[in-house]
């Protein structure tokens, strides 16, 4: 698939909030996105600490990937960053401000889709300066188990998911997307997150979950033919779209627009830092598309990942997860 790069950056035209309640905390959420200046990115601030700290939304922050993924810098900390950071993405903002007052994401529906109705209300605005893309030249992968994850040459941003579970509801899934604005929004942004009902009774004896209800989760029943939700599913394979969902946000944190095909099977939050970290760590795999005014006419022109100092990067190492499995394939 041929696929057209926009080459500026953008950030919201206007303001806009949202109030909700904090999934494992159940506790009261409040949260502000407001234009941002050129080259700033995706960025979050804790109104109810220092609201003048900034938290980028960067992998080098990412501190947690239990359950969902945390980003942090010291005591300011934001969980469940994925479904905001995936509509953010693929609604093709670059640069915006975030003011939160507690250290959870809003999880309204369980879906990015609020946040997609609010990122329309706010609109977006071009900006003058230019992007930088990343483009994948040769596969990169990462496996832990049973678990797998890799990202492919494509001209435009693909991703295919497949699950499997051991039940009658889920059991085996498979997804695969053009990420695009009109297909983010259509496809993907209403899947909500999901849990077995054993699994979410567990979390609430720990003390997690506490926000979690009908609203928010699909529940799956104990007895894994059916679920809890009334309403039914918003799609028969809500469940591995939800998926592709985290991912899309997941990979945001590598902080620039992809070009490549992310092709996942049965990974998760832990395993999408991995494929970064790998991406990071194989600038012979990947080049940079840069693009640049000249009068009238933007041009654009590649520069190879081996030939890009560490210092020019906008992708970070993680410095404070524990663990992880990182064994990386780029053929020479």
């Amino acid at each position: 698939m041929s696929s057209y790069i926009e080459p500026h950056q953008y950030t919201l035209r206007r303001p806009v909030s949202c109030c909700g309640i904090g999934l494992h905390t159940g506790k009261p959420v409040t949260m502000s996105l407001k234009p941002a200046s050129v080259n700033s990115g995706i960025r979050f601030f804790r109104s109810d600490l220092h609201a003048d700290k900034a938290v980028p939304a960067h992998m080098d922050k990412v501190v947690d990937t239990t359950l969902a993924t945390t980003i942090g810098d010291g005591e300011a900390r934001i969980s469940t960053t994925e479904h905001l950071l995936a509509a953010l993405r693929a609604s093709g903002i670059d640069n915006v401000h975030i003011d939160i007052d507690a250290h959870e994401v809003p999880i309204m529906d369980g879906s990015a889709g609020p946040f997609v109705h609010l990122l329309q209300r706010g609109g977006r605005k071009r900006q003058r300066a230019l992007r930088r893309i990343l483009r994948i030249t040769r596969p990169i992968s990462v496996t832990d188990g049973e678990k797998s994850i890799r990202i492919e040459p494509y001209n435009g941003f693909k991703v295919t998911g497949r699950i499997c579970f051991g039940d009658n509801v889920i059991s085996e899934q498979t997804y695969s997307v053009d990420v695009t604005p009109e297909r983010f929004s259509r496809e993907i942004a209403r899947a909500r997150t999901f849990g077995f009902v054993e699994q979410v009774e567990q979390l609430w004896r720990n003390g997690l979950a506490l926000g979690g209800n009908l609203n928010n989760v699909i529940a799956i029943h104990w007895d894994g033919r059916s679920i809890l939700n009334e309403e039914g599913l918003r799609f028969d394979d809500e469940f591995v779209r939800h998926k592709v969902l985290d991912l899309i946000g997941d990979m945001a944190l590598l902080g620039t627009p992809v070009l490549g095909h992310v092709i996942a099977d049965r990974s998760g939050h832990s395993l999408h830092l991995d494929l970064m970290q790998s991406i990071v760590d194989n600038p012979q795999c990947w080049e940079y598309v840069k693009f640049h005014k000249r009068g009238k006419i933007i041009q654009r022109r590649t520069v190879e990942g081996s030939r890009t100092r560490p210092q020019q990067l906008p992708l970070f190492f993680p410095q404070n997860l524990q663990g992880g499995v990182r064994p990386s394939a780029c053929p020479a």
